[in-house]
């Protein structure tokens, strides 16, 4: 019953995740995909970037919605047996469908904002920490990699403790998982080649 439900949170996730908000909004403000827009990433910097803050804010209050609304009917059908870890595979799964969405053949973003959401509501307090040490990594050094895989990472150790291996585990294949996405982006930091915010242009 209990791996049964697992798998349903998963699948839950999994499907509202692949709801491209960015998506949505690049198309019905241009006509056009939001891989071919800037970065071509359907997240909110991206949007922010080409179409401007009023675009940008509606992709983060989607994302943010629909990671809601999993880790909610995830809460409703399965945390009377599974209790938080119903909110863990809610969350892995709609970061899985963000990232690979089903709607879109397999592309999607990079999940950083559902990933903020979904500890937010798992871990509430260190979570909130979790993205608010990220948020200062990237003000500080300028690197909106860095800031993103810092959040995922520096979350394992507080899940497993928290919550034991089972979470550490999921978390962990989270970070990695924001750790392939922004691989690009890592590398150009090593080479001296990403581009830096908050610094004044030279």
């Amino acid at each position: 019953m209990e791996i049964t439900l697992r798998i349903l949170c998963l699948l839950v996730g999994y499907l509202l995740g692949s709801f491209l908000t960015a998506e949505c909004i690049a198309r019905r403000l241009t006509g056009r995909s939001a891989r071919d827009l800037g970065s071509g990433n359907p997240g909110m910097a991206n949007i922010m970037a080409t179409l401007g803050k009023g675009p940008g804010f509606a992709v983060l209050v989607g994302d943010v919605a629909k990671t809601v609304l999993a880790c909610g009917l995830c809460w409703l059908l399965a945390g009377p047996v599974l209790g938080h870890t119903a909110l863990l595979y809610a969350g892995a799964g709609t970061i899985s469908g963000h990232n690979y969405s089903l709607w879109h053949k397999g592309w999607g973003g990079k999940g950083v904002a559902v990933t903020c959401t979904w500890l937010i509501l798992y871990l509430p307090v260190t979570g909130a920490l979790c993205c608010l040490a990220g948020g200062l990594a990237v003000l500080g050094l300028g690197y909106l990699p860095l800031g993103a895989v810092l959040i995922p990472t520096l979350a394992v150790p507080i899940a497993w403790v928290q919550y034991g291996p089972e979470s550490g585990i999921i978390l962990l294949l989270a970070a990695a998982m924001m750790f392939w996405r922004h691989k690009n982006g890592l590398h150009r930091i090593f080479l001296g080649q990403e581009k830096q915010f908050f610094r004044p242009k030279s």
